[in-house]
């Protein structure tokens, strides 16, 4: 584990970006952006149209590490490179941003109210190449959709299980088990969570840390104890469906807590968009964003 990354991950004030879409949630993402699928065939074609929305992203004057800890890569995107760098060398060397990488390869159908994660063959391998391209940490989501105990404790006991092999590769686990935010029982399933979590904490070695990526609670400061707990590097807060104001709102009601945000940190950046409108958007996102998450 790389020491300043960490410092900075614990103790710095800003957010996460995820820039991690991977192959299913790609085509929206690009859609969002302006890219329809007509300006590509294949996914050979998506993937460099993605690269290229991601490249202007990270390459804005807007994106750096004054605001923005770090962000959350896919692996084609930690493959590819930036400005003649690996994307992870880049992020850091470049812009001080400290970079992580999705591991999970996607979601398992849903049982008994939750969606465990997917087998993940070669994991070993992806994590030996993740060292090598200087990733910090890594990021894994499942989803929990109804307050089912069973249900909850498959994802928790998984996501840690998982993590542990992480840790032993040198790497920093983002544990991520989404609470759908139009669940029903959205309180009852955070309630389960929180106990289910608190217990397998216990799990994590003396002096090894995990970081926790969970939706906005229903009640505030409702993670503050995993804020604080000496095995949690940082809680970050997915924005999980939320607009971009609904979320930032939400978060700066949960003292500690910064945000990891997807689609609406990229809320509003458009492909059609001068530089000078591109940046002044992503300027404004990245701004609102900072502020909630320095409460």
């Amino acid at each position: 584990m790389n020491r300043e990354q960490a410092d900075k991950i614990r103790s710095g004030q800003g957010f996460i970006a995820a820039l991690d879409q991977s192959g299913g949630s790609t085509p929206k993402a690009l859609k969002l952006y302006g890219i329809g699928e007509d300006r590509y065939s294949n996914d050979t074609e998506m993937f460099d149209r993605i690269h290229e929305m991601r490249t202007r992203i990270m390459t804005s004057p807007s994106f750096t590490g004054e605001r923005i800890l770090g962000a959350i890569l896919f692996e084609d995107t930690m493959n590819r490179q930036v400005e003649g760098r690996d994307t992870g060398d880049y992020l850091w060397s470049v812009k001080n941003v400290v970079p992580f990488i999705k591991i999970d390869k996607g979601l398992a159908d849903e049982a008994a109210g939750a969606q465990v994660m997917k087998p993940m063959p070669g994991l070993d391998d992806l994590l030996a190449r993740a060292v090598e391209k200087g990733m910090f940490g890594t990021k894994m989501r499942s989803v929990i959709k109804l307050a089912d105990k069973a249900g909850v404790t498959a994802v928790v006991d998984q996501q840690f299980e998982i993590a542990h092999r992480i840790l032993d590769s040198g790497l920093v686990p983002i544990i991520e088990p989404e609470v759908d935010i139009h669940s029903p029982q959205k309180a009852d399933a955070e309630a389960l969570l929180k106990d289910a979590i608190a217990a397998r904490l216990e799990s994590v070695p003396e002096g090894r840390v995990v970081m926790l990526k969970l939706t906005l609670p229903e009640e505030d400061g409702f993670y503050t104890e995993f804020v604080e707990h000496p095995r949690v590097l940082r809680v970050v807060a997915l924005s999980g469906g939320y607009s971009r104001d609904e979320a930032n709102a939400r978060l700066a009601r949960n003292r500690g807590v910064v945000a990891s945000f997807s689609r609406a940190f990229t809320e509003g950046l458009h492909a059609d968009q001068s530089d000078a409108d591109f940046d002044a958007a992503m300027d404004a996102a990245a701004q609102g964003i900072f502020e909630a998450s320095r409460t």
